[in-house]
């Protein structure tokens, strides 16, 4: 059998997976490919004599009509549109066609090529209104949202909050998108293009620095920046950047007033100490033993101030929690109250390790908790167990006493159950300075009483790097 040239021509149109069509200068199909069942759902045969126009969605009608005009005038032409033409299951279709007016009189009419491009239309779609969203968002928040290339040489996009927190225009920005260094204070530069370096590595990072000299830099920024990887590359930096103006001179403030109350609170309880000393050891006995007491009391105060000193540290330097071993850091503390208190019995439960994700003053909890329990002994001998238990998510740090019940509103407070007020707030900072530690490492704290003892179980996320 013989294929002859037009044969195959024949072929290769009914399988072509684009639609083809032969259109006559009124607008009505000539012909149609086999392509319009699966594109549009009609077998070729009901299109062919029927106008195209009644099958174009009335918006895109005079669009598709110029196309044809601007074919038809100019030679030589292929014209492309983009038009809804009907389905069979009574939807529309999204094409893109290409109007092609052959010079000679091979054919009479326009030779039409159209592809199915809903999936692509919709993509788009999708696209513009979630930019639209974007910009929305982007427009009316406060911090400075941005996009950089991986090696920070193109801007690719910066919200106006830009320009307030900088004192920097966003052109200016986008015409040099490194010039924002140039609004960093000097001091901070050389930090600030460490972080930008590890980003560009894939790190994800933040930092706090000043910037703005139009406020002689005492506007500070904390940022935050994650790096998008794309084939094993960095691709793009994308992040954040927030005035922390308010919340840096608040914390100077409190650590100016913390500062001057622990000077004078030390100042004037050494006195007082020093004359109660003088007193126990000179009075009489009701006398003394008057001064013993202040003298004691005086002791705790002071220690109550170092304490409170390491929370305000705690609180105001905001540690990133970091893998840690439990099981060294409950060996270490358990070490620190055996040389305090040669008489504590202490019973320990370890896996060989269990890395958990906490702030590193999270030994200073647990010390917390085991001084507290030899402390609060009433018979003077302190009977204690300590077991570290690793699990799927977890490390559970367990402490277990032999002292009378924790009364109830010392850890109802701490969760929140119990208000504070100004008859009771808690008999001590111990409490306080475990469950800050134990909330900044993104773990909780839990409380077991009975009148054989306590037990308080610290859960940490485990690190499953």
């Amino acid at each position: 059998m013989t294929v002859t040239i037009d044969d195959l021509a024949s072929i290769l149109l009914e399988h072509a997976r684009d639609k083809l069509a032969v259109v006559d200068e009124t607008g009505t199909y000539l012909y149609v490919n086999e392509a319009s069942r699966s594109i549009l759902g009609y077998e070729p045969d009901e299109l062919v004599g029927e106008s195209t126009r009644k099958y174009i969605h009335p918006d895109d009608r005079q669009a598709v009509a110029d196309r044809f005009e601007q074919a038809g005038t100019t030679g030589v032409s292929s014209e492309s549109v983009r038009y809804r033409h009907a389905s069979q299951h009574g939807g529309w279709v999204w094409l893109e066609s290409r109007i092609t007016d052959l010079p000679d009189d091979t054919l009479e009419g326009y030779v039409v090529s159209s592809r199915d491009i809903s999936e692509q239309v919709a993509a788009e779609r999708d696209r513009r209104d979630a930019e639209s969203r974007l910009q929305t968002i982007a427009g009316t928040v406060g911090d400075v949202l941005w996009m950089f290339n991986a090696d920070w040489n193109e801007l690719l996009f910066v919200n106006p909050a830009y320009e307030d927190v900088f004192g920097q225009s966003v052109d200016a920005l986008e015409a040099d998108p490194q010039s924002f260094l140039d609004v960093v204070h000097p001091d901070d530069v050389s930090r600030v293009r460490d972080v930008m370096r590890r980003a560009s590595a894939g790190e994800s990072v933040d930092v706090e620095y000043r910037v703005n000299p139009d406020t002689d830099y005492s506007r500070w920024v904390w940022v935050r920046s994650e790096a998008i990887v794309e084939d094993g590359e960095v691709d793009r930096i994308v992040g954040f950047t927030r005035d922390v103006t308010n919340r840096r001179r608040r914390e100077r403030q409190l650590a100016i007033m913390d500062k001057l109350l622990r000077h004078n609170l030390r100042n004037d309880l050494s006195v007082i100490l020093g004359h109660a000393e003088c007193i126990a050891r000179e009075a009489d006995d009701p006398s003394r033993e008057r001064a013993e007491i202040i003298y004691q009391q005086g002791e705790e105060l002071l220690e109550t101030a170092a304490k409170q000193r390491e929370i305000i540290e705690l609180l105001m330097e905001g540690p990133v929690p970091v893998p840690i071993d439990f099981v060294q850091v409950t060996t270490d503390a358990i070490e620190t109250i055996r040389d305090q208190y040669p008489n504590a019995s202490i019973e320990t439960t370890c896996p060989d390790a269990a890395t958990a994700l906490a702030v590193p003053e999270v030994e200073l909890a647990v010390v917390e908790l085991l001084e507290n329990a030899v402390r609060h002994e009433p018979r003077g001998v302190p009977n204690l167990s300590v077991s570290v238990r690793l699990r799927p998510e977890t490390v559970t740090v367990a402490i277990r006493d032999n002292c009378p019940p924790i009364p109830e509103i010392e850890f109802r407070i701490l969760t929140g159950d119990w208000k504070m007020n100004d008859v009771y707030h808690t008999s001590g900072l111990g409490l306080w300075l475990v469950y800050w530690v134990v909330d900044l490492s993104d773990g909780h704290i839990a409380f077991d009483r009975s009148e054989a003892g306590n037990t308080i179980t610290l859960t940490l996320p485990r690190d499953q790097s």
